[in-house]
């Protein structure tokens, strides 16, 4: 790809008119003044004349122009389709089908992209896991509820502490597979071939970028929640304890609606090469009068990326447990507080694979997302079939 924004800036078309030139006459018109029967003497009996089967009407000129005749003659032709997905707008089917076809038929750049990402991420995970987190406190039996309900939030902030390395690791391995995944993608459109190196030397440039928009994005959300929560926290009492969760309800829900309307802006600022403010300003214009759409197009893509990892979670949790120290009895005696290497290389094992193959999927749906949104607001398509240099569409200056 070029300097130019986004494929360059669509717009301009290729004429779709058709000249007059060899345009078939239709019949005359029979003279509505002249009375002289034209209708033969020997007539079929009714209801069983019926034309013959070859004739078809003639086309009409700017529909279906230059097509051999069919049973529908008046219908639309297909979409070109260079690529993973057809140059229109798409369904959500079409879209999840898109990123599902990228990982196909790019495999092999797609998972040299994310089995390293995945495995570096695992082991500091699982370093994470056993040096960095707290071991969880141990329960007291004979507690009295007070020292219960502490005993409970020591816990409760074991686990929010031990999530904490987690979700680091995750978000700056998600930042490195999205970049490098939405330039594959950008070429799985256009169905041209990519490999891990020009990805890397297309994607390396706005990585910097990325990882501010990432921030910027993260920190937010965490100020509007904490905004939420910030009046109750400071009544304090019951009284507080209730506001405190309808402020922190009320400030989840605006961090949806911002994520939704900024959710454009990764792949934005990747392909059409601006910067962070610009690109969050680019989302937001391409998602309104879209979010619902784009929303449950979101929430429909998590909830198969869930289902899929609880299908490799579950065993390899099952495997991990059975393999380690106290396995199974300590766990139902309640003795295992922590788990042994043996736990944390075999769940470390199901992370890599759902790593591997969720990381497309999710960034798959993004891009493509953004190529939509573009194809139904500015007619990226016309520009997309230049780009992969199909007929009848001119030339591009997109490159490569």
């Amino acid at each position: 790809m070029n300097d130019t924004p986004g494929w360059t800036s669509p717009g301009s078309g290729p004429s779709d008119q058709q000249g007059d030139t060899g345009a078939p006459v239709p019949p005359a018109s029979v003279d509505a003044n002249d009375s002289t029967p034209q209708w033969s003497k020997e007539q079929p009996p009714a209801g069983q004349w019926s034309p013959p089967a070859d004739l078809a009407p003639l086309p009409v000129p700017g529909r279906n122009w230059g097509t051999p005749h069919s049973n529908a003659p008046w219908s639309k032709p297909p979409a070109a389709k260079p690529g993973v997905i057809p140059l229109r707008p798409l369904g959500t089917g079409e879209i999840l089908d898109g990123a599902v076809k990228t990982l196909r038929t790019y495999w092999r750049t797609v998972l040299a992209i994310t089995v390293p990402v995945a495995v570096l991420s695992q082991i500091a995970n699982v370093l994470a896991q056993r040096y960095l987190v707290p071991a969880a406190p141990e329960p007291d039996p004979s507690a009295t509820p007070a020292e219960q309900l502490e005993q409970s939030l020591d816990a409760a902030q074991t686990s929010m502490i031990s999530m904490g390395p987690s979700l680091v690791v995750t978000l700056m391995a998600s930042l490195v597979v999205a970049a490098l995944l939405t330039v594959v993608i950008s070429r799985a459109v256009l169905g041209r071939p990519v490999t891990l190196g020009s990805a890397w030397q297309e994607a390396r440039p706005r990585l910097l970028q990325l990882t501010g928009l990432t921030l910027l994005l993260s920190v937010m959300s965490v100020a509007i929640v904490c905004v939420g929560l910030l009046p109750g926290l400071l009544l304090g009492g019951a009284g507080g304890g209730a506001l405190a969760f309808l402020g922190g309800l009320g400030g989840l829900v605006v961090v949806v609606w911002l994520m939704v309307r900024f959710s454009l802006a990764s792949p934005s600022l990747m392909l059409e090469r601006q910067g962070v403010a610009r690109s969050l300003k680019r989302s937001a214009k391409l998602v309104q009068g879209s979010w619902w759409r784009i929303f449950g197009i979101i929430v429909l893509t998590q909830l198969l990326i869930f289902i899929f990892s609880m299908i490799i979670v579950i065993p390899f949790t099952v495997i991990g447990i059975a393999v380690d120290g106290e396995g199974f009895s300590g766990l139902l005696s309640g003795t295992a507080t922590t788990f042994g290497w043996p736990f944390l290389i075999v769940t470390g094992i199901g992370g890599v694979i759902i790593s591997a193959v969720t990381y497309p999927i999710s960034a798959g749906v993004t891009a493509l997302l953004y190529v939509d949104q573009r194809i139904r607001r500015e007619a990226l398509d016309l520009e997309l079939a230049r780009a992969a240099g199909l007929p009848g569409y001119g030339t591009s200056s997109v490159g490569g």
